[in-house]
């Protein structure tokens, strides 16, 4: 697996209001995430990053819910990567862009594994680098530009991920094709969804193991050698046809 960590340190927004037509990201973000929020129960409920923060998850039936990040406004200030929590204490976490602008996704992921506990919720947002965001990164001005900037990873690559870490991905859809639209165009997001510059990932943490073993195979094979182990056993203590007589069968 191709690793993720850079030296290039990228400058975050502290707020969706820092990122051309970010308002309008959060407003879709925010309506996508919606219906997820009602499945999520527990006791403990994690928003890393500001722009976590800001989404909200008012309908969520956690009452416990912390904001958690490096700016001062935030409830338990922390590195994203050194949660101070103990192992399998939280039910759901949501990382919204947090891995697009780290130095190193996978301790973050690696970090919320560790906290969150089995069955626990995992939702991602995140910059679809196929789409005008994506193309943007390949034009010399505005590539340095947010959120061109920030670092674009692909679906697949992120099934990968938490694929090995045994996460089950439940949902993923990309939308707000057109960001300067505030519903990113009804039309053109309906019929090419997969160019949409926003994406969610809906995953749940599983205790399942990763390679299972075969067990019909196992259990014919031992029903096999004990029914032919009785059989042998009756003609060895009663004898053969051809013992009793040589009449043969």
């Amino acid at each position: 697996m191709k690793s993720a960590h850079t030296l290039q340190k990228i400058c975050s927004p502290k707020s969706w209001a820092e990122l051309p037509w970010g308002e309008y990201y959060r407003a879709e973000l925010e309506q996508r995430i919606q219906p997820w929020w009602s499945k999520i129960f527990g006791f403990h409920l994690l928003k890393i990053g500001c722009l976590s923060a800001e989404i909200s998850s008012a309908s969520c039936p956690i009452a416990h819910q912390v904001n958690i990040g490096e700016q001062h406004n935030m409830q338990v200030i922390a590195h994203s990567w050194e949660l101070p929590f103990a192992g399998k204490a939280v039910d759901g976490c949501l990382i919204a862009h947090e891995l697009a602008y780290s130095i190193d996704p996978h301790s973050i992921l690696r970090e919320i594994d560790r906290v969150l506990n089995d069955d626990g919720w995992l939702l991602v947002t995140y910059f679809n680098p196929i789409s005008l965001v994506g193309l943007g990164k390949l034009l010399p001005v505005i590539r340095h530009r947010q959120p061109h900037i920030s670092h674009l990873f692909s679906r697949i690559r992120l099934f990968e991920w938490l694929g090995m870490l045994n996460y089950e991905v439940i949902h993923h859809s990309c939308f707000q094709v057109l960001p300067w639209h505030r519903h990113g165009g009804k039309c053109i997001s309906t019929h090419l969804p997969l160019l949409g510059c926003l994406g969610l990932m809906v995953a749940r943490k599983r205790t399942i193991p990763l390679t299972l073993r075969r067990m019909g195979a196992g259990v014919q094979s031992s029903v096999l050698s004990r029914a032919g182990g009785a059989v042998y056993s009756i003609f060895t203590s009663k004898g053969t046809p051809a013992d009793e007589g040589g009449r043969g069968i």
